[in-house]
């Protein structure tokens, strides 16, 4: 009966350990900075690389924390992940596409920070890609 009660003890510290370590990720809403998803891209067909494309407003040039939140923005192995930022409050595209170019160029002025994970998975955040 006593090695029961330790086993049972013992299983309900592990799930309990699981659930709280679970829950205590890190998220894009922890993150400072407002950011808000505006516009998603995702390549329909599953037999080649994924190809996924965000453009997402910020509250302000905070470049740890976009460089943090593309880093917790989904990725595939051999795919590629790009997340464009804008200043909230200014003009930004609705919609983004696959391409050289992901959206209209009306909007490249106001890009704050492009973050993009490739293929290999390297990683980069460029400050005002379009100036």
């Amino acid at each position: 009966m006593k090695l029961r009660t330790v086993v049972l003890l013992l299983i309900v510290l592990v799930i309990g350990y699981v659930l709280f370590d679970s829950l205590l990720q890190p998220s894009t809403s922890s993150l400072k900075g407002d950011f808000k998803e505006v516009a998603v891209y995702r390549n329909p067909n599953n037999t080649g690389p994924v190809v996924r494309i965000y453009a997402v407003t910020v509250a302000d040039t905070l470049w740890e924390e976009m460089e943090q939140y593309g880093k917790l923005m989904p990725y595939t192995k051999y795919g590629t992940t790009t997340v464009y930022f804008f200043k909230a409050g200014g003009s930004f595209p609705q919609t983004v596409h696959p391409g050289d170019v992901h959206f209209d160029a009306q909007f490249q002025r106001n890009c704050l920070g492009k973050y993009q994970k490739g293929a290999m998975a390297e990683e980069a955040l460029s400050r005002f890609p379009f100036r």
